[in-house]
């Protein structure tokens, strides 16, 4: 296979085509010429900025069909379809003035890469500074902001995103283009992302199977990294962060460079924070934890070949709480903790053709991972090393059709070198192929695809048989067929309908097919199941949405039916004090959907309102529920912004009430969670004070100091609240 890829790139390489020019004037609707317009070419990663007489150029560009987006703060965005196939294209736009407030995002997560009006499913993305802005200390911790995302937390340190009540291994985390491993199954085991250096996050919100193989049967996210700085230019910035309640800080540091073909970035992060405070007054024991984040980037692209290279390097040292005893403000972890090292490469290839292209990305993800009890002899040690691959080949444009083939690999190891093992020794190996088309008739979408997947998993025997920490050796292959069909059309002027039908499916884990020991972070004793077989599961969503310049909704809707649904389940047996819980199958089904309203009347378009309502329900088929279900939830924030002073551009001042309603469907070892209601607000613009300019964010979540609990919170059995009042200030310089 690597032969056939090495061979393959030298064979497309010889390809070359005549250079190909992009160059516009960008007028707004009375003929003025209209400077500082971000113009950006997604796929070639290529971004400029129009001149004083509203001129953009671009040069030494491939032949194809691109995407052109053209932003500016006091226009609405205009994003445009573009055929290049001569030496020299010309293509004008007139931007009118900003009432949406509102960017037709080219979704990168889905394969077509189409703008999100065009696109068949309903994804989210939203930007990673407005989750930023809301006072989130971590990057989990901001996820749960959006509709149909949730956050199993223990503290404030350790978070696992939740979409529309499926986890852990039922969600796939992607950065940089790489699927994200890092023994997701446990449940201290957190995200392992920073959000320096990420531009925004894109949710598929149900079976992304077709596009990424096993995991994905519950959704995706999908984190963009920063752009590199503009064609011949530098730029640096500086950013710092203060946190009121964990008496923490969060600092950034980021380089950029780019010429023509060339570009550079630098990015590192540090986090420092002490235990979270209740509102009570006393502090939660080691929910302090201390982060290093560090991005680097190299990309190369002319007009036959584009490629870039990301690295990440984020190391995790955590406490593990377990009571409210010492109130320090110590930002030094106490045993027990953790200490997680994680490396992210990626290399993400493309080569332009005259009317098509080739996707060849790779990844290595290496993840080691340690737990401490009481000395800094690592009792857990586990080193998990990932690689991956995705080749895709989109097709030339037949009329209106568009098709691509794919083929998906990974080939993982997993040794342990400490003391005490949760998993054995193994090796996972996966492959998949598919095919999808996406076919565009008047105001009408229609896509559809077919994969198939095998993973293997060969573990070794371990320990003594009858005794803790014994593993059996299995061999098991898990194959699964999944397609998906969906349908996107204008029913009336700007009312849109979306409906897809997508199966998904995920081989269960090392934890669930071989655990045989105390879970210490749940204390009770689990025993796995060599027996288990694949999830498979079809869901149906429906999304109808309607925007115009002052008023925005949207409905979404989903039915999520399980096949042999992986969960844990107490027994009446005891072993060593510790209660046993086996894993176990049975037919399950999920549903529910948000629904949400975003107001912005004309001509007061400083005003912004927005209301969402999201809720999850889940049934085993004997009549149970499904543990770690959200609450139910309403969101409402109001919005002002103003931009009319000199020296303070881009004020907002936003009020928010989050309120969760009461969750008594839970399951057999769940317990119920109370009604509450969280006031936050936040305020920020851009001050410029002679030659000094800044960015300044203000926010406040708790504002009330409510004394609560999240049902998702793992301290909840322990009766331990979640966080207080927390402001947050934080300082942006361009420099």
């Amino acid at each position: 296979m690597k032969y056939f890829f090495v061979t393959l790139f030298i064979g497309f390489s010889i390809f070359t085509h005549a250079q190909t020019s992009l160059k516009g004037t960008i007028t707004d609707k009375n003929k003025n010429k209209i400077n500082d317009v971000t113009v950006l070419i997604p796929d070639l990663h290529k971004e400029v900025k129009s001149d004083q007489s509203g001129n953009y150029q671009f040069n030494n560009l491939p032949s194809g069909n691109f995407t052109i987006i053209f932003s500016h703060p006091e226009f609405d965005a205009v994003t445009s379809t573009i055929t290049l196939n001569s030496s020299e294209v010309v293509h004008d736009v007139i931007l009118s003035e900003e009432h949406s407030h509102h960017i037709d995002e080219v979704i990168v997560s889905t394969v077509f890469n189409k703008i999100q009006s065009q696109n068949v499913m309903k994804v989210e993305n939203k930007k990673i500074k407005e989750l930023q802005q809301s006072g989130a200390a971590t990057l989990a911790e901001g996820l749960s902001k959006i509709p149909g995302v949730s956050n199993i937390s223990t503290g404030t340190s350790i978070g696992k995103p939740v979409i529309r009540g499926l986890s852990g291994n039922r969600v796939l985390v992607y950065s940089q283009g790489v699927r994200l491993e890092n023994q997701q199954f446990g449940e201290e085991h957190g995200l392992g992302l920073n959000d320096s250096g990420v531009e925004s996050v894109e949710v598929i919100k149900g079976p992304a199977s077709l596009l990424y193989g096993s995991d994905a049967l519950g959704g995706v996210l999908y984190f963009n990294p920063e752009k590199f700085a503009k064609s011949n230019s530098y730029s640096s910035d500086f950013s710092q962060k203060f946190f009121s309640n964990t008496l923490g800080s969060n600092t950034s540091f980021g380089l950029k460079s780019s010429s023509e073909n060339w570009k550079f970035l630098l990015r590192g992060g540090y986090n420092l924070h002490s235990d979270y405070k209740i509102p009570d007054g006393n502090r939660v024991t080691n929910t302090r934890f201390e982060e290093t984040d560090f991005k680097a980037g190299i990309g190369y692209s002319n007009n036959s070949f584009s490629t870039i290279f990301r690295y990440n390097l984020n190391n995790l040292n955590l406490g593990l709480p377990e009571e409210i005893g010492d109130n320090t403000i110590k930002k030094d972890p106490d045993y027990p903790r953790q200490g997680v090292l994680n490396h992210i490469a990626s290399l993400d290839n493309t080569m332009f053709f005259k009317n098509s292209k080739l996707d060849f990305d790779l990844g290595f993800i290496a993840n080691d991972r340690n737990e401490y009890e009481d000395s800094q002899i690592p009792i857990l040690k586990m080193d998990l090393q990932t690689f991956n691959y995705d080749v895709k080949y989109y097709f030339p444009k037949f009329k209106k059709i568009e098709t691509i083939i794919g083929v998906q690999g990974m080939s993982q190891t997993n040794k342990n070198y400490g003391e005490e093992i949760l998993i054995p020794n193994a090796k996972t190996n996966d492959l998949g192929f598919l095919i999808t088309s996406n076919y565009e008739f008047g105001k009408n979408v229609l896509q559809a695809g077919l994969r198939f997947d095998n993973r293997s998993i060969e573990t070794e025997t371990h320990g003594e048989i009858g005794e803790e920490g014994y593993f059996e050796a299995i061999n098991k292959k898990f194959q699964s067929f999944n397609a998906s069909l969906g349908y996107k059309t204008s029913l009336i002027d700007k009312v849109t309908l979306r409906a897809n039908l997508a199966s998904g499916f995920r081989a269960p884990n090392l934890a669930e097919l071989t655990s045989n020991g105390v879970h210490e972070g749940s204390n009770r004793y689990e025993i796995g199941n060599s027996n288990l077989k694949n999830e498979q599961n079809i869901q149906v969503d429906l999304n109808i949405e309607y925007g115009n310049s002052h008023f925005e909704f949207f409905v979404n809707g989903f039915y999520n039916h399980i096949n042999n649904y992986i969960f844990i389940s107490p027994t009446s047996d005891y072993i060593d004090d510790n209660l046993v819980f086996n894993y176990t199958q049975a037919n399950s089904a999920l549903y529910g959907g948000e629904a949400g309203i975003h107001l912005h009347p004309h001509p007061l378009d400083w005003l912004h309102f927005t209301s969402s309502f999201e809720s999850v329900t889940g049934k085993i088929e004997n009549g149970d529920n499904l543990p770690l279900i959200p609450a139910n939830k309403l969101n409402n924030t109001l919005r002002l912004e103003v931009n009319s002073f000199e020296w303070l551009k881009k004020m907002y001042f936003s009020l928010n009430l989050e309120t969760y309603l009461k969750q008594n469907k839970i399951s057999s070892f769940e317990t119920a969670t109370n009604d509450y209601s969280l006031l936050n607000f936040g305020l920020g613009g851009n001050i410029n004070l002679s030659k000094i300019k800044f960015e300044l964010v203000v926010s406040g979540n708790n504002i009330l100091n409510k004394e609560y609990v999240s049902h998702l919170s793992r301290l909840k059995n322990d009766g331990i609240p979640n966080i207080g009042r927390n402001i947050m200030v934080g300082i942006n310089f361009n420099l």
